[in-house]
């Protein structure tokens, strides 16, 4: 199976979600996982004097990393989510691109200590494009470090996601899925000399756990 992306179309659709994630009084913070509090912190980076978040969103973990002096950068399709971040933590210095990720990956000539994801770009993104990108872009010892739900056990590969519910325009994307296997056979096929992937499991018993792959140069 094969995805067909369509950047204007998933771009407009970030816009809309940027409309409603985006929050006025947000305050930095590092969490990999989905629930407050729970699960490793910014560790899993190494100790990086720079680092860059691919699919920042509303940017709260990059602003939390240069407020422990980490030169921070982060790439987001959205126009407005970028707008929103560049004026929000503008005293930050955090830094702020619009691009789309395999296309700044393959055209910027900086290096980082570590890539990150949460539940951003490494999620939305063909591995195969994206992986040997991001290890091409890593000092050398540098981390990728990415988190994401699992896949739905039996539902492996890109999966395609409505979003804004199931009436109104057909607003969509794909995600990406795989066993923790697969994965790590992903990140060792694009050049990385180790990858650890797990699943994280869920505070409360039963609850959806969490994806986390770490992989180094």
């Amino acid at each position: 199976m094969s995805a067909r992306h369509d950047i204007n179309a998933e771009r407009e659709l970030w816009d809309t979600y940027a409309e409603s994630a985006f929050k006025p009084d947000a305050e930095p913070v590092f969490c990999w996982t989905q629930y407050s509090g729970h699960g490793p912190g910014p560790e899993l980076l190494g100790a990086p004097a720079t680092v860059l978040e691919i699919g920042c969103g509303t940017g709260r973990a990059l602003a939390y990393l240069t407020g422990r002096g980490i030169k921070a950068t982060g790439v987001d399709l959205s126009p407005v989510m970028v707008s929103k971040t560049r004026e929000h933590w503008k005293a930050t210095g955090a830094r702020f691109e619009c691009a789309e990720v395999l296309d700044y990956l393959a055209d910027t000539t900086d290096t980082f200590d570590a890539v990150y994801s949460i539940f951003g770009a490494a999620w939305f993104t063909a591995p195969a494009r994206l992986f040997p990108l991001v290890a091409e872009r890593l000092t050398p010892g540098g981390a990728f470090v990415f988190s994401q739900p699992p896949a739905i056990p039996g539902a492996y590969g890109p999966q395609g996601m409505y979003k804004g519910g199931f009436a109104g325009p057909a607003m969509f994307t794909y995600r990406y899925s795989y066993t923790p296997r697969k994965w790590k056979r992903l990140l060792r096929g694009a050049g990385f000399a180790d990858a650890d992937v797990q699943v994280l499991d869920a505070p409360r018993t039963g609850h959806i756990g969490t994806l986390i792959g770490r992989a180094t140069t």
